[in-house]
């Protein structure tokens, strides 16, 4: 996989998002942003393991470190593509069209493009989604010295959701397959309740203890 994002320094990375150029956009870049949130949860996991204090939730804290670190390489591989879903959309638009062969088979390739531009932000979206729920799990017993970055980590990673969702809903209105345009609809509403309830479930356990 060509890496477009993650082999950059992170003052490069902001001068190309900044720039003129197209990519990175909103979804990638809310996918890099999950990355860090799904880091501070990591973080905390990380902090909790090896501890005396912590040691009854040893084996847990280690399944949640290495889910998290499962979900970054994960949010990498989607940020790419969904630069890459960016780039077959916009390729469309330069395809022959003068013959009715051609008009039609530069619709389907719009229709598809634009599908796949709409699944690969959902994809973000849904991983967003696992972040605060681990969030959640951890929050109750993380390393108590360090359990205010597992409400950062489950507010970021909630907020990359919502925006992300934004780069799913701008293909929906070109897409005429309304049965795949009902699902999604129905799946961004799910992600949001679930999301939510997650990040007030961590926070809750995060202000408790810290006092």
């Amino acid at each position: 996989m060509s890496d477009r994002v993650y082999g950059k320094t992170v003052n490069e990375f902001i001068a190309e998002a900044m720039s003129s150029s197209p990519t990175p956009g909103g979804g990638n870049v809310s996918a890099v942003v999950a990355t860090l949130g799904a880091s501070m949860v990591c973080m905390v996991a990380n902090l909790t393991i090896g501890k005396k204090a912590y040691v009854e939730f040893e084996d847990q804290a280690k399944e949640q470190v290495a889910k998290l670190s499962e979900i970054i390489e994960r949010l990498k591989k989607l940020t790419n593509d969904d630069m890459e879903a960016f780039d077959q959309y916009m390729a469309v638009f330069r395809m022959p069209k003068s013959t009715d062969e051609e008009k039609k088979a530069r619709a389907e390739a719009m229709q598809a493009a634009a599908k796949n531009a709409t699944n690969v932000p959902l994809d973000i979206c849904k991983t967003c989604a696992e972040i605060v729920k681990e969030a959640a799990k951890l929050a109750p017993y993380g390393n108590k010295m360090a359990i205010s970055d597992v409400g950062v980590g489950a507010m970021v990673a909630e907020t990359a959701l919502r925006s992300a969702m934004l780069s799913v809903d701008i293909n929906l209105p070109s897409i005429k397959d309304q049965d795949f345009v009902a699902q999604v609809k129905a799946e961004r509403a799910r992600l949001f309740v679930e999301a939510e309830e997650n990040k007030l479930l961590a926070l809750a356990d995060v202000k408790k203890r810290m006092g």
